[in-house]
């Protein structure tokens, strides 16, 4: 992380929270149920992508025999349901803390929809940290390069001190849409030779962060 930088966009999912095994679980009943060939973890990490519609098409499911909608409502009810299954990572304390200490400000943004991601981050005890929490309107996992957009403009945030942490490569499209520098965390939901393709920093956990930092 270059010096300088004084604010930090958080993802959410696959970066502070351990919901890979989730995922992969609640994709796998969707495809067991359309008599479709499940996925690994590995798999998994291969294929998913933003927007989530190109990935459910690499799982196999065809949209032409059934709207996008469909599939991605079902996908909420088996998430919203192992939710609770999802975890922290263990680093994820002891990070924020660091951050927080250091002077940074925090914030969340991400794909999930608003007001489930507000309750998934107040149930982990971590709202403190953040001065605000930005996610999508709807349950489709859409883009949040607008909902970046807009927390950059309300909260006044200079991008020139600004850095986003994420696990996946829209990540990288959101930071590069808003002209700061990313970080890739490769134990979500990509894997590390995905998000390594274009040299970016990457580290495997955020505790290797910290260190590079020290």
């Amino acid at each position: 992380m270059k010096e300088g930088k004084n604010t930090i966009l958080w993802d959410w999912n696959g970066t502070l929270l351990n919901d890979a095994e989730i995922c992969l679980e609640g994709i796998n009943i969707l495809l067991q149920r359309r008599d479709l060939p499940v996925l690994d973890m590995t798999r998994y990490r291969e294929i998913f992508t933003f927007p989530v519609r190109d990935y459910y098409k690499a799982a196999g499911i065809d949209f032409g025999h059934e709207p996008f909608e469909i599939p991605a409502e079902e996908f909420i009810v088996q998430f919203k349901r192992l939710l609770p299954r999802a975890g922290l990572f263990g680093d994820v304390m002891e990070t924020l803390h660091y951050f927080q200490q250091k002077g940074f400000r925090q914030y969340i943004v991400s794909a999930m929809e608003q007001n489930a991601l507000r309750q998934s981050v107040a149930q982990r005890e971590i709202a403190g940290f953040f001065h605000s929490i930005y996610g999508i309107e709807n349950n489709l996992a859409d883009s949040k390069i607008q909902r970046a957009k807009e927390l950059i403009e309300k909260q006044k945030i200079d991008v020139n001190k600004t850095v986003m942490i994420g696990d996946t490569l829209h990540d990288g499209e959101v930071a590069k849409e808003l002209g700061i520098e990313i970080i890739f965390i490769s134990r979500g939901h990509q894997n590390a030779e995905r998000l390594s393709q274009n040299g970016n920093l990457l580290f495997p956990d955020l505790k290797s962060l910290i260190k590079f930092m020290i």
